[in-house]
């Protein structure tokens, strides 16, 4: 069964841009990042998905159901966690997080305990007294306690410390090893590539491509990186070329063999010949759709 699935999603503030014609699909188990810059529609397809937008066309159905006839019923199997955590500031950690159990109907004690625990989170502490790093970890805790089939995390780790985000991860992966899916809006690359089996890319509301990370990198452009020259070969293909004294850096999407027997011509100390990063391959991605 897929977990997430759509259908020309569409979403329009009027005449403003959401999202437009979203098709996509997650399945139940994965480990999925939604990729694209801030105003690209992360957050709208997000909402929309939850129900708590209505959608201008198209369909969405999270476990086989449509979030517009079984709403209630779905919510209830998802932890969502917003891009900014907002909570009434005058009541203390634990209230907040209790709150968000009882909604639920569900005694989550012994798990939000842990996860505070894990998250080093001082739960007698009101809302009002904390920075923003730790106004995320409530928000992470009211996501995860209740243990839910999916996750959808919009921007989950702006805020914290790299030892916390690391145990954010931490914890989604053993989550995700159990058979929870994790549905994560990023717009930081490095961790979408380092935690996520599969992706799509949006822009300007639109979905530019979809499919898993090894896919993804199949751009045919190569990340060079040479020793000893001052300027790249003459060739058809370089790009996003940066020079640093001797080295000089650029991305080559011709034939391998020429670029070689370019290379072989030049005065070379070193040469590295590498597969592109994510950035770098989203930065491919737009500009093949600006074309």
């Amino acid at each position: 069964m897929d977990a997430i699935k759509t259908e020309a999603l569409t979403k329009y503030y009027g005449k403003a841009r959401g999202i437009i014609d979203i098709d996509l699909v997650v399945p139940e188990g994965d480990f999925f990042g939604f990729i694209g810059p801030n105003g690209a529609g992360k957050s709208t397809m997000i909402r929309t998905l939850l129900g708590l937008l209505s959608p201008t066309g198209g369909t969405a159905d999270i476990f086989g159901k449509d979030i517009g006839e079984k709403k209630e019923e779905i919510l209830g199997d998802i932890g969502y966690m917003p891009s900014e955590a907002v909570f009434y500031r005058n009541l203390k950690v634990r209230e907040v997080i209790s709150f968000s159990a009882n909604l639920r109907n569900r005694d989550c004690k012994e798990e939000a305990r842990k996860l505070c625990e894990r998250l080093e989170l001082d739960t007698e502490k009101k809302i009002s007294e904390l920075s923003f790093g730790n106004r995320k970890k409530v928000s992470i805790v009211c996501a995860l306690q209740h243990r839910p089939k999916l996750c959808v995390l919009d921007e989950p780790t702006s805020g914290l410390d790299p030892l916390m985000q690391k145990e954010f991860y931490d914890i989604l992966e053993e989550r995700n090893a159990e058979g929870t899916t994790i549905f994560l809006s990023s717009h930081v690359l490095s961790e979408v590539q380092r935690h996520c089996r599969h992706a799509a890319v949006i822009r300007e509301g639109r979905l530019l491509v979809s499919g898993s990370i090894e896919d993804l990198g199949k751009t045919q452009a190569k990340r060079v990186t040479a020793r000893g020259i001052s300027a790249p070969p003459a060739l058809d293909g370089i790009r996003d070329t940066a020079v640093h004294g001797d080295t000089v850096n650029f991305l080559y999407s011709g034939e391998t063999k020429k670029l070689l027997a370019a290379l072989s011509l030049l005065p070379l100390t070193d040469v590295n010949i590498a597969e592109p990063d994510l950035e770098e391959i989203f930065m491919h991605y737009y500009r093949e759709e600006a074309e």
